[in-house]
């Protein structure tokens, strides 16, 4: 399986400052059990997965448990 995943510097404007977030662009919906263990692999306090719907995107944000 191929993944869009893109890590990102969110609550900021300025490069390499803020809070690292990883996004991850679905092609269709996942059960909520799959992203979690997404966001675990991720690392990262927050991670976003966008799924597509009829007129663009629905966003989810899981949060990754340490």
């Amino acid at each position: 399986m191929t993944l869009k995943i893109f890590q990102v510097d969110a609550f900021t404007d300025k490069p390499f400052s803020g809070n690292p977030a990883a996004v991850c662009v679905l092609s269709s919906k996942k059960n909520d059990s799959w992203m979690q263990k997404v966001a675990h692999e991720m690392n990262l306090s927050e991670t976003a997965f966008l799924m597509p719907k009829l007129d663009g995107y629905v966003n989810k944000v899981v949060y990754s448990n340490y």
